[in-house]
């Protein structure tokens, strides 16, 4: 796979979620992806609505973390911080599944979870669930896309980049075999390489959250 970097923008949502980032650091996230053509931006809902005064009038999406990072969040709060998002401008939502609940084997929880965030944003917009796959077994993986599909989810995505570890090109391969061809799996956490987003969406990726998306698409050295 040799994709050009135009067709490897469209599959990227350019990312800054860190807890020191500033209105300046937002403002150059949304002046990059305008000029590169990457899908969406994804921020914490603390900047949404700055998202949305800067990309008025450009094809560029604005994706909103819920729950983020740890998923720990009482359902409730998940519902009322995404229907929050969607008021700010947010098209996209990605959502921590409750990952101790997962775990543990409450799957009664973690569907209730999921379908409060579903519940509390209009079906056309997107919603992301995040595994958090560095902390689970394959079964525990299996099952979180299963019941992802089944909540109404849109997508499956592997982390949040704030864990023990990131997306790898064997749990794209399982998330993919596992929801079928037509949901969506995005591949996210330590994604800094040409090589390694192209090696993701080669697996069934459909979309890569990174923070390195300029290096990604010019192909620079990490």
């Amino acid at each position: 796979m040799n994709m050009t970097p135009q067709e490897l923008a469209q599959y990227i949502d350019h990312t800054i979620l860190r807890a020191d980032a500033t209105a300046a650091d937002i403002d150059l996230l949304c002046e990059e992806a305008r000029t590169f053509q990457f899908y969406s931006v994804c921020v914490n809902s603390r900047w949404i609505a700055r998202c949305h005064q800067q990309l008025t009038g450009s094809p560029v999406h604005i994706a909103a973390v819920v729950g983020f990072p740890l998923g720990a969040m009482d359902a409730e709060v998940k519902a009322a911080e995404a229907r929050r998002s969607v008021e700010l401008g947010a098209t996209e939502l990605d959502m921590v599944l409750s990952v101790g609940s997962l775990k543990e084997g409450d799957m009664k929880t973690v569907a209730a979870d999921i379908r409060a965030v579903r519940n509390a944003a209009p079906k056309d917009i997107v919603l992301k669930v995040i595994l958090e796959t560095c902390l689970l077994t394959e079964e525990q993986k299996i099952t979180a896309c299963r019941l992802s599909q089944e909540e109404g989810a849109d997508f499956v995505k592997t982390s949040t980049g704030f864990s023990t570890g990131g997306a790898t090109v064997a749990d794209i391969a399982l998330m993919r075999r596992t929801v079928g061809p037509t949901m969506g799996v995005k591949a996210s956490g330590g994604v800094r390489t040409r090589e390694t987003a192209q090696a993701m969406i080669a697996a069934g990726a459909t979309r890569i959250g990174a923070s390195a998306s300029i290096a990604i698409i010019r192909g620079d050295a990490p």
